[in-house]
């Protein structure tokens, strides 16, 4: 049992990454993703409602005839969306004013569609909550990796607003790294979004390029002679 929730969490994280292997989402992540601020926001949006229609929808499973299935999950994310726009227009109402149409737009997220059909709907409650997280999870990790490197190059920062954003208590996040720095703009526009993203996917496979060459050679030591 360890193994699978390992498994699970290595494919969230890194194997089956939403963003690094699985390239969906890739709209918001370039349109919001200007300041590592924003792509926390709605990574941790994104990943509540990832746990928790994978945990509905893994109760709900033997209910549902296959005919209805995509319908019903439908509804059910949608309404965990409606419920987190609101939430956070009552609580983080900046935060929600800077990613504005893209919070709906969970609702269309090939992500969460997709886990809810390949794994919730066929697997018990709990290894299904883990999915969602671990899924939810290396999505925001995604999202704030993209949007440090574009928010350092283009304004020098790291976490700008994040206070403002999303309370006072994290307010010891925000770092000027670069003082008097005039800023490079395109790394804040969308050509700077897809620039960084190519990098990105670029870095991981060098590094499994890498640690697939390195656990073949452990392997070829481990051989007898």
């Amino acid at each position: 049992m360890s193994s699978d929730y390992s498994r699970i969490a290595r494919d969230g994280l890194w194997d089956n990454n939403v963003i690094l292997v699985q390239s969906l989402a890739l709209c918001p992540l370039l349109a919001v993703t200007s300041t590592a601020t924003n792509g926390l926001g709605l990574g941790l949006a994104t990943t509540f409602v990832l746990v928790v229609s994978g945990t509905l929808i893994a109760l709900v499973r033997g209910l549902v005839t296959p005919e209805v299935r995509i319908p019903i999950f439908v509804l059910i994310i949608a309404v965990l969306v409606t419920l987190v726009d609101l939430a956070m227009n009552a609580w983080l109402h900046d935060l929600h004013k800077v990613l504005g149409l893209f919070i709906p737009l969970i609702v269309t997220n090939c992500a969460i569609l997709g886990r809810a059909e390949s794994f919730a709907s066929r697997n018990p409650v709990l290894p299904s909550l883990f999915d969602g997280l671990m899924m939810g999870i290396g999505f925001t990790l995604s999202l704030v990796m993209l949007g440090a490197v574009r928010e350092v190059i283009g304004s020098g920062t790291l976490f700008q607003g994040a206070a403002l954003m999303l309370g006072k208590a994290l307010s010891f996040l925000e770092l000027t790294l670069i003082p008097d720095y005039r800023g490079f703009l395109l790394a804040i526009l969308p050509p700077g979004g897809f620039v960084t993203l190519g990098f990105l996917l670029a870095g991981k496979r060098m590094l499994d390029q890498r640690l697939a060459r390195r656990s073949q050679g452990a392997a070829l030591d481990r051989a007898p002679a």
